[in-house]
């Protein structure tokens, strides 16, 4: 019996970035969360931006907190540096370790727990400093490690899975965050694939404060009836702001867009945001206008996603301290050592 012989198929190529990587560089561990969490696709949308817009794995810090979500850093990008901090704590530990080196990238993963209660105090003066770093909550209304009792995001009138209503208001972090100070303030769905991609692309070129609310269903504790923060109730109340478009400074890319109904805003690193109006009279720039935007969606029981405030004027806080490009704990002693001369001067001065 004869055979035909078999063509031996070339390998195929293997497909990379800009800087050379695969995206499995980019992955991190094998998920312990719930099957079906919200904070899954999550990470997996960081892990692909990350790759597409080229950035060092190596040049990356990510940090977290305590909860379901600060577990989140553990599933992308296992080459970076990564840091858990105290429960609430890690605005605090992000900005120590951006003033120590400024030429790091920083991404934080928080949840709505360790946000909007205990680390409150400290995300606030994250956001009046304008600390240039990514602080992604990962929102589901409830405290999953502990039960899902309700969060301060959690909306007045949701209902948990005994059937206990919330009488109080939620916090809207978005709200909060273009109020003290942030640079980049959105909101997004974390079953939005493509609007969450978006948005995590132009997040990595914007140099500031970049603080995205991204509604993520905890499938145990928080997608029943009843529920504000549940897939099918995102599914059927979510209101997009604005389609959100990114084109990166590295990519030759033609895009045809009506000039009369998109606000194209250019990025620290040269990129693209470009934003299709939804809303009449929309403008990510206007500060006043997003905040009314946020309050007449809460009165219509609307989730408002897409990005609402965009500042590329305000500089960083690393800039304004005028941080040296070189790690500090590279200094030479005589760059970080006050000398005899300038001790006694000082010495004088306040004697």
């Amino acid at each position: 019996m004869s055979t035909t012989p078999v063509t031996p198929q070339p390998p195929q190529p293997v497909k990379t970035n800009r800087i050379g990587l695969q995206i499995l560089d980019y992955r991190g561990g094998k998920t312990t969360l719930c099957a079906g969490c919200g904070h899954n696709a999550i990470s997996e949308r960081i892990t692909e931006a990350f790759y597409e817009m080229g950035i060092q794995p190596e040049r990356v810090m990510k940090m977290s907190g305590i909860g379901c979500s600060s577990k989140s850093p553990a599933y992308f990008m296992s080459r970076s540096f990564s840091f858990n901090s105290v429960h609430g704590r890690m605005p605090s530990v992000a900005t120590g370790a951006l003033l120590a080196n400024k030429t790091m990238r920083s991404i934080g993963i928080s949840g709505d727990g360790d946000t909007a209660s205990i680390g409150m105090g400290q995300f606030v003066h994250l956001l009046r400093r304008n600390i240039p770093m990514i602080y992604i909550i990962e929102d589901n209304g409830v405290y999953g490690l502990t039960k899902g009792q309700f969060s301060a995001t959690a909306d007045i009138g949701s209902k948990l899975k005994s059937g206990v209503i919330n009488d109080l208001p939620a916090i809207d972090t978005c709200a909060l965050a273009i109020q003290m100070g942030a640079t980049f303030v959105g909101r997004s769905f974390s079953g939005d694939k493509k609007q969450l991609s978006a948005m995590l692309k132009a997040a990595i070129a914007h140099q500031g404060t970049v603080m995205l609310d991204v509604i993520s269903p905890c499938v145990t504790f928080n997608d029943h009836e009843g529920s504000t923060k549940s897939y099918k109730f995102m599914q059927g109340h979510e209101e997009p702001v604005a389609e959100v478009g990114f084109v990166s400074n590295f990519e030759d890319i033609a895009v045809e867009y009506d000039h009369d109904t998109t606000v194209d805003v250019q990025l620290h690193d040269g990129s693209h945001l470009r934003l299709r109006k939804l809303h009449e009279d929309y403008d990510p720039t206007d500060k006043v206008r997003a905040m009314n935007l946020l309050m007449e969606a809460h009165d219509k029981d609307e989730v408002l996603t897409g990005v609402f405030y965009v500042n590329t004027q305000k500089p960083d806080f690393t800039t304004m301290l005028n941080m040296v490009d070189d790690p500090l704990a590279t200094l030479a002693p005589e760059r970080v050592r006050p000398s005899r001369e300038v001790l006694a001067q000082i010495m004088a001065e306040h004697s």
